[in-house]
């Protein structure tokens, strides 16, 4: 038994120095947004997808970008547009010229199969594009006519988009905001960050991302996730919280009944229990807590509210919600 705690105790503490040379590395690119490096760094851990949302010019693509380049993943970029196919992104058999002066039909991987692909201003795609993301994203693998790949673990999609221009966009249905993690919002800089900023990006200064872990290492460290237990009065907490979002639930406060049209699915509940494993290892310890859970509630639970009339006419935020979603369901007094 004492060995057994050694071991998780080293683990926790493995996992927990990654982590953190990680996320300083890609600091060293990113200024500021600690909060949006740890979220997005928490999501390819728990083995999620991660949508960033955010105004033009904040860095959400030179944050994914600079985290492949930190973790020694295969990176894509998929700029979209409304023009783009589903073939763009997930390849298509073309007619090559082989070396005898013959033809032969030869598949060409399109940048969806990679490690870490970054989705860039995803609601500019038509939804017949969009919904080709929907398999990769959910089952790990892309099919094209007879064809299916199997992408190569980890993989993780991260895609953003801009919440306030909406000429020519399509907002991304429920189903597909469902397969996300987390939902990041990416907020402007402080004061000091963009004298940082100024340093870093109009001066001859150069900063280069170096690799400090590899794909191996992250599978290993998403096994420890996984094996990171979850005591009842934890597990009871985040079921609470989840039916707390969905209205007329025995957990749901006013404000959820007044003003949400759906709450929260079953994948909610995975994604807070996932993501709270995740949290107890950066907090030293091999067991999940409720305060692990309340800790990334929001970022987990806000895109899984849908907001009625009602809310929108009285400018009623998911965030909001989920505030007294958290204030109205009491933390268990005892941890089994």
């Amino acid at each position: 038994m004492e060995q057994h705690s050694i071991n998780v105790n080293e683990q926790a503490e493995k996992f927990k120095h990654t982590f953190t040379q990680i996320k300083t590395e890609v600091s060293n690119m990113m200024v500021g947004q600690d909060d949006i490096i740890e979220g997005v760094l928490t999501a390819l851990l728990a083995g999620g997808h991660v949508l960033l949302e955010g105004v033009p010019g904040l860095g959400k693509t030179m944050l994914v970008s600079s985290l492949s380049k930190a973790v020694n993943l295969q990176f894509s970029r998929i700029q979209f547009t409304p023009d783009m196919m589903p073939a763009d992104i997930q390849g298509t058999t073309v007619l090559t010229e082989t070396e005898s002066g013959g033809h032969e039909l030869t598949f060409q991987e399109g940048p969806i199969i990679s490690n870490l692909v970054l989705a860039d201003e995803i609601n500019r795609a038509t939804p017949k594009t969009q919904s080709a993301l929907l398999e990769v994203m959910q089952e790990k693998q892309v099919t094209v006519g007879r064809r299916t790949i199997k992408m190569d673990e980890p993989y993780c999609v991260m895609a953003t988009q801009n919440p306030v221009e909406q000429e020519g966009t399509y907002p991304l249905p429920e189903a597909q905001l469902d397969r996300f993690l987390f939902k990041l919002v990416v907020g402007y800089p402080t004061e000091q960050d963009y004298h940082t900023i100024i340093d870093r990006t109009t001066s001859g200064e150069k900063v280069e991302i170096a690799p400090v872990t590899d794909a191996e290492t992250l599978r290993e460290m998403r096994d420890i996730v996984r094996s990171v237990p979850v005591p009842e009065a934890a597990k009871s907490y985040a079921i609470r919280l989840v039916m707390g979002t969905q209205p007329h639930s025995e957990y749901a406060p006013e404000s959820v009944n007044a003003y949400a049209a759906l709450g929260s699915s079953p994948r909610g509940i995975q994604g807070l229990m996932l993501a709270a494993k995740v949290q107890a290892l950066l907090n030293g310890r091999f067991a999940v807590s409720c305060d692990d859970v309340k800790a990334i509630a929001t970022p987990v639970l806000r895109h899984r509210l849908v907001l009625n009339f009602h809310a929108q006419a009285n400018g009623v935020s998911a965030d909001s919600l989920i505030t007294d979603v958290l204030n109205h369901v009491p933390v268990p007094n005892t941890v089994s």
